[in-house]
């Protein structure tokens, strides 16, 4: 065994979709730093352009509609090859349950439910073909911990990781892995409204054991080792990135 080379990834083609912003953006950057040739992909492609001024001629972009099987399925059947995917994009409205809209319930659903569905699928069925591949899908620690005004984007990061376990179990015997990373709060644009707010983002700060945020490159690590042979037997998992969150229990220090 090679062990130098675990985390060498020359030779794989990488899609990132939502490559244009936070966490997607530094995942595109990792992998193409590991040596990957990488897709990157977003709704538009307006914040791909200074992306690709960074990369140069090693990634190439791409428009996609998570919301739309059949954009997804263009984007993916239209890649050279694909060793690796990559999805991050999500939604959040933040309301108590009772104050959910039906159109509300549509927004986070269809985006982050439905639009991983589609992601996981169409490249679940090219790399069953080929016979190898990893793909990773983003869900939150939200998985496994909520808070009021979270029930449906929990619940939606809770069906993304269920979906990626059934797909792992149905795509072992082809050597295609499926996994699910798990962020604690992360400085994106998703969280800029808790950011705005100083006491809501310091409550945040001092809940994970590190009493800080992550930043999205810190995400990256977890996205190299999940596409690469170091992770060559990790298969339906859920990793937590999240700082010690999850592990602690209460919001209170006992006087000991």
């Amino acid at each position: 065994m090679d062990y130098k080379n675990l985390f060498n990834l020359t030779g794989k083609y990488a899609l990132v979709i939502g490559a244009g912003s936070g966490i997607g953006r530094e995942a595109a950057l990792g992998l193409a730093a590991f040596g990957a040739t990488v897709a990157c992909a977003d709704v538009s492609p307006k914040p791909l352009e200074s992306l690709m001024q960074e990369m140069g001629n090693t990634a190439t972009t791409h428009s996609v509609d998570l919301t739309q099987q059949q954009s997804v399925n263009d984007l993916i059947s239209g890649l050279p090859k694909l060793d690796i995917l990559v999805c991050t994009p999500s939604v959040n409205v933040r309301k108590r349950l009772l104050e959910y809209t039906e159109e509300d319930f549509d927004k986070v659903v269809s985006l982050n439910l439905k639009g991983s569905f589609f992601a996981m699928q169409a490249a679940g069925k090219r790399m069953s073909e080929q016979g190898s591949g990893s793909i990773i899908l983003f869900s939150s620690i939200r998985a496994q911990v909520v808070e009021p005004g979270q029930g449906v984007y929990a619940a939606t990061k809770s069906g993304t990781l269920q979906m990626v376990r059934a797909l792992a179990a149905e795509l072992g015997d082809r050597n295609v892995r499926v996994n699910a990373v798990a962020p604690g709060v992360v400085e994106t644009p998703l969280t800029a409204q808790i950011k705005n707010n100083p006491e809501w983002y310091n409550a945040y700060a001092t809940k994970s054991a590190l009493g800080r945020w992550a930043q999205p490159s810190e995400m990256v690590g977890a996205v190299v080792y999940l596409s690469s042979n170091a992770a060559s037997f990790v298969t339906g998992t859920l990793m937590l990135v999240d700082g010690g969150w999850t592990a602690i229990d209460g919001r209170f220090t006992p006087p000991l």
